[in-house]
């Protein structure tokens, strides 16, 4: 199954944070339990629909790695993986 966003909204693939300890220890990001505030961007929308039938132009790119404010994504599960679902102005920053 495909997703395809509609309007100013995006599909994102969360990223594991996997840390380092300092004697060595990796400790993965299911360890706290939060969910991941970066991820992988795996579809863009057209972008807002502006007075006139214009649209907004979007900022990312698929592929990009990008950082979002905590509580903004909605989950959906597709075919057994978990997306994120994000609108454009919740995007802080594109992650290089």
């Amino acid at each position: 199954m495909k997703l395809t966003p509609v309007g100013d909204h995006i599909i994102v693939k969360a990223v594991s944070r996997e840390e380092v300890s300092a004697s060595g220890i990796i400790i993965p990001d299911s360890i706290d339990k939060e969910r991941s505030e970066r991820g992988e961007v795996i579809a863009v929308g057209p972008g807002r629909e502006l007075d006139g039938g214009k649209r907004s132009t979007m900022e990312v790119a698929i592929g990009n790695q990008v950082l979002f404010k905590k509580y903004a994504p909605d989950e959906v599960k597709i075919d057994g993986d978990e997306y994120l679902v994000i609108r454009m102005e919740d995007v802080m920053a594109i992650i290089d």
